[in-house]
């Protein structure tokens, strides 16, 4: 539990700095682009659900893990007929419900860093999360979510999520004097040497065994070996 409490504090001093930085670091930091930052969420979640061949029907009930403000969460409301939105954040589900106060068929959850709380047993028929388990300290953390998809998925359900398979990107970076006077200042980013934005690397076959013994089976694994493996998983009977 004690990861889950440096997480969320983590994550909701992230939320109070820039948001939208923290979910999409593609933006500019001093200057995002809103108009964007919820197009490209669009984009997004069609690529994730592509990478590994799945569909949201307009019946579906599905859940995102680690929705931050909810980007994604917003795409999936447009296909799905209700969504669970999870996140450790408090400050995170806040803007989420504040930004996303038109949608109805969302359900804003805070979670504990390492279940879905809020989500009933066999609810869902689709599980997705993207940029969020590559950010995670501990790969124990990212396998106990692989154990909550057993639970929450429906039987024939599926999970589509992004993870790191290699270890050498989570490794601490320095930016030398001058990023460090503009974080300093609130032009860049803080927090980049933290162990929650860091993160770390999942071995496969660990998670083959975590899936297995959750009455998931490994269906697809696209980008073994990178920061960008993208997995499906599905629920057995």
């Amino acid at each position: 539990m004690a990861e889950g409490s440096s997480m969320s504090r983590f994550w909701d001093e992230r939320a109070r700095e820039n948001a939208w930085w923290y979910v999409d670091s593609r933006l500019d930091f001093a200057n995002p682009d809103v108009e964007r930052f919820w197009a490209d969420g669009v984009t997004t979640l069609a690529r994730v659900l592509e990478s590994v061949d799945v569909t949201i029907g307009p019946q579906d009930t599905v859940v995102d893990i680690g929705c931050g403000v909810g980007r994604l969460s917003r795409a999936a409301s447009e296909r799905a007929a209700h969504v669970y939105a999870v996140d450790v954040s408090s400050e995170m589900i806040e803007r989420a419900r504040t930004y996303n106060a038109h949608l109805d068929n969302v359900e804003w959850l805070v979670g504990d860093g390492r279940h879905l709380n809020g989500v009933p047993d066999a609810a869902a028929d689709g599980v997705f999360s993207h940029v969020v388990f590559q950010h995670v300290p501990d790969p124990q953390i990212t396998l106990s979510y692989v154990t909550e998809m057993g639970r929450v998925l429906r039987p024939g359900g599926w999970a589509a999520f992004h993870v790191s398979n290699d270890p050498s990107v989570h490794r601490p970076r320095t930016g030398g004097l001058r990023g460090a006077i503009d974080r300093w200042k609130g032009r860049a980013p803080r927090g980049g040497r933290n162990p929650a934005w860091l993160g770390s690397a999942v071995e496969l076959d660990d998670l083959r065994r975590t899936a297995d013994a959750a009455r998931l089976d490994t269906e697809r694994v696209e980008g073994e070996g990178t920061q960008w493996c993208f997995v499906r998983l599905r629920r057995r009977a």
